[in-house]
């Protein structure tokens, strides 16, 4: 049985926890392939809300097995805090995975995090200062710690010893902070040894014997596409891959594995942090989204930019995740408005432009170019086929799957578990 990956089409924040939860009662095993916990998804099961910040949303699916990638860093204080809450509210967890070669956050790494943004002002990339950005820089710099080496205290000794000779000569000399002793992160990380040490397996064993054995892998991505460190909003983007490469890289799965490839799209557009929105709206019908939306950071509390929905920027996360299908959700915020205005195109130095810029500067410089299409003012959140939805919403959603360029597959008309309309099946 070929693997599923699930992505957000946008900045992020699109609903991927509510599409992965539909889903999960139907896969056998739900990946987290990428990013920290700096991505946080909201699920909501019939009157229970719960707010996931690292762990795989299939962690709420009774017989699905959640995965924490290689690609993934993990927290290991963040990871027991989250294992907890849920098990005090009768989760069952003990099915999760981690892999030994996810790489560890340390508090050197949020240290750093957060004084460079502080140094950076005005240049600021708007991360969370939860230390995701240095732990990948890290790895990249082949310096990493990894959750396998809580298990050999010289190894830890000996690595943390290593990061910690430059970064604290940065922190005294540079930032006029104190510097971090390696006896206590190396006393404290080997104090999560022994709780973690159940979780942790050759992930990309069990999930490729898993696919061998005919069961359904869903690899489930953080951020979203224009986040990404490679297709993004660059520099203003995640340290790592949530494209569709990355579900191979972040999992150990090949991509001849992969048959579907769906990206989830709102039915407007949000953002987080610092960088370009060229739909962003400074308005009523702004604070409007905001508030009928829900627009709050999962795991930043941090208020979202809103805007119109941008098609551009969906035909851009169509092609470079090669997407199948789409996700549309939160059409229901839309109710009310007689007019709902769409970006067809940018318009940069007096041209019309319909492709994403490659240039930083265009980007910047882009001026949506909009398209009216009527709205309406039915209540959508019970309808549970496409037909029932109103004449104007129907219309709506055909002309985003047109101007995007991939199937829109599934309809979220609510935040409820229940509140989905689904056209065509994903499995």
């Amino acid at each position: 049985m070929p693997a599923l990956v699930l992505l957000g089409a946008q900045w992020g924040d699109e609903g991927k926890g509510k599409a992965t939860d539909l889903l999960g009662g139907s896969v056998d095993y739900v990946v987290r392939y990428q990013g920290g916990n700096n991505a946080g998804h909201t699920v909501v099961v019939g009157d229970q809300k719960y707010a996931l910040h690292l762990l795989p949303s299939g962690i709420l699916s009774p017989g699905c097995t959640p995965v924490i990638g290689n690609g993934v860093v993990v927290d290991p204080a963040v990871l027991l805090s989250e294992l907890q809450g849920l098990n005090e509210r009768g989760v069952d967890t003990s099915k999760l995975l981690i892999s030994g070669n996810a790489h560890l956050i340390t508090p050197y790494h949020q240290t750093l995090d957060k004084v460079t943004e502080r140094f950076l002002g005005k240049r600021r990339i708007g991360t969370t200062g939860r230390g995701i950005g240095p732990t990948y820089a890290d790895k990249i710099n082949r310096v990493g710690i990894r959750v396998q080496d809580l298990f050999d205290e010289s190894i830890l000794r000996q690595k943390v010893e290593a990061a910690l000779h430059d970064k604290n000569q940065v922190l005294v000399k540079l930032y006029n902070r104190r510097a971090i002793s390696v006896d206590e992160v190396v006393e404290e990380y080997l104090g999560y040894a022994a709780r973690i040490k159940d979780y942790v397996a050759d992930t990309t064993l069990v999930l490729n014997k898993a696919l061998e054995e005919g069961k359904v892998v869903l690899l489930e991505g953080g951020q979203g596409t224009l986040l990404d460190v490679d297709h993004g909003t660059y520099p203003f983007v995640t340290s790592s891959n949530p494209t569709a490469g990355g579900a191979c890289t972040g999992s150990g799965i090949g991509p001849t594995k992969i048959s579907r490839v769906i990206g989830i799209l709102k039915a407007y557009t949000t953002r987080v942090g610092s960088g370009p929105f060229p739909t962003e709206l400074f308005d009523e019908d702004g604070e409007a989204l905001r508030r009928i939306g829900g627009e709050r950071g999962v795991t930043t509390g941090r208020d979202r930019r809103c805007g119109w929905f941008d098609a551009v920027i969906a035909r851009y996360a169509t092609r470079v995740n090669g997407l199948t299908d789409f996700f549309l959700t939160k059409l229901d915020v839309l109710t009310g408005w007689e007019q709902i205005p769409v970006c067809v195109a940018y318009e940069i130095d007096g041209q019309r432009v319909e492709e994403l810029p490659c240039s930083q500067t265009d980007f910047h410089h882009a001026k949506p170019v909009y398209e009216m299409l009527p709205g309406w003012s039915e209540d959508i959140s019970k309808a549970k086929t496409f037909a029932s939805l109103p004449k104007n919403a129907q219309a709506y959603v055909k002309a985003l799957e047109e101007m995007s360029g991939a199937p829109i597959s599934a309809i979220g008309v609510g935040p409820g578990r229940t509140e989905t309309i689904e056209i065509n099946s994903f499995l």
